[in-house]
């Protein structure tokens, strides 16, 4: 059901600006962007700070006060928060008649007016009138009219909205297969799991302005020759071996290896532990010095049930946040990183060290 959408220029906001009225606030004001093809692109910000009209102007449905919007592509499709469901047609007849304003044949039309509604469930409701439907079956037509005529620009406000559990995996599958083919989709969600670590880049929307999002934080490894990922093996300094760790074992502490005669505090901050190691002495790690971890990451697909080490989990604004007890934290990122959720932040909840009292000189 998918096509390329060939080669094209990126979608370019040049010093856009929009208000309403000629003396209106600036909704959005000074928006320069490119949104390349064959990317899949999620804005974010609080309520009312201007993310459906960024939508709405990169659509084309609506016009800038200011600046220009160059490189939309031929067929660029739009779901809107909001779908008018009281137009005189049934749901199939809607999707056909749609199809054919964006070029398609009656034919084939009709065909993946068909293909579509199956595909999110609606097939029994193909002869219903769009105002009988109900609120969740209307938005599966109004998420099946922007993928009929495989857009180029395939823009998304809040389309996941009222969809059940199957429509809304069909959507993210959908999603996906118009950024392999090459299409730009840029979406708005209020669910932070979706399509989670997939979207690059993320834009924020906020004070009028719209900027990149920094990527989240990865943990990593801090050593006297470089840094190291999670999954990766850290060599000891003299390039003699390697240290413990790799596939996400270590990720919940930082490691530090250093070398030096002056002796260091009992105490090191923040409880350290420290172990000798080829080339000196590996500081820190290994769930020696914190009793459990905090994990926040986001992800769409199920994790098992119950999960590693009695781990407790409750959504929080930034994904799911994760508690586990220190000696379950390598499992329980292992089981993460295996069902492709995206970890943001690895945090130890340090328990307190007691103090090692001195010797007596």
């Amino acid at each position: 059901m998918t096509t390329s959408v060939g080669e094209r220029e990126p979608v370019r906001l040049t010093g856009v600006g929009r208000r309403y009225g000629p003396r209106g606030p600036w909704v959005l004001r000074g928006v320069d962007l490119e949104l390349p093809p064959g990317r899949l692109v999620r804005a974010v910000g609080p309520n009312g700070t201007g993310k459906s009209t960024l939508l709405r102007l990169v659509a084309g449905v609506d016009a800038p006060a200011e600046g220009r919007i160059t490189g939309r592509p031929p067929r660029t499709a739009y779901v809107p928060e909001r779908f008018p469901p009281a137009l005189p047609f049934t749901a199939h007849g809607y999707l056909v008649h749609l199809a054919r304003l964006q070029g398609l044949r009656t034919g084939p039309a009709r065909a993946r007016a068909g293909e579509w509604l199956e595909r999110f469930g609606a097939g029994e409701y193909a002869g219903t009138a769009l105002a009988g439907l109900s609120k969740g079956t209307a938005q599966k037509v109004a998420v099946a009219q922007a993928l009929l005529a495989e857009p180029g620009l395939l823009v998304l406000d809040e389309a996941w909205t009222g969809l059940d559990t199957g429509a809304r995996a069909a959507l993210d599958d959908a999603v996906r297969e118009r950024v392999a083919a090459g299409a730009t989709v840029l979406f708005v969600d209020h669910d932070p799991r979706r399509l989670a670590g997939e979207a690059h880049p993320t834009l924020r929307v906020e004070d009028g302005h719209v900027r990149p999002e920094p990527p989240p934080s990865v943990p990593v490894r801090v050593a006297a020759g470089g840094l190291s990922l999670p999954g990766e093996a850290m060599p000891t300094p003299d390039g003699g071996g390697t240290l413990p760790g790799g596939d996400g074992a270590d990720s919940a502490s930082v490691r530090v290896v250093g070398s030096g005669v002056v002796p260091l505090p009992d105490v090191l901050p923040g409880g350290g532990v420290s172990a000798a190691a080829g080339g000196g002495s590996l500081l820190g790690g290994d769930g020696a010095d914190f009793a459990s971890v905090r994990v926040v990451a986001s992800g769409g697909l199920a994790l098992p049930d119950p999960l590693p080490g009695g781990a407790t989990s409750a959504v929080t604004g930034g994904g799911t946040l994760f508690r586990v007890g220190a000696a379950a934290s390598d499992e329980l990122l292992r089981v993460l990183l295996a069902a492709s959720w995206h970890v943001h932040r690895v945090e130890p909840e340090t328990a307190p060290v007691p103090a090692v009292p001195r010797e007596a000189p």
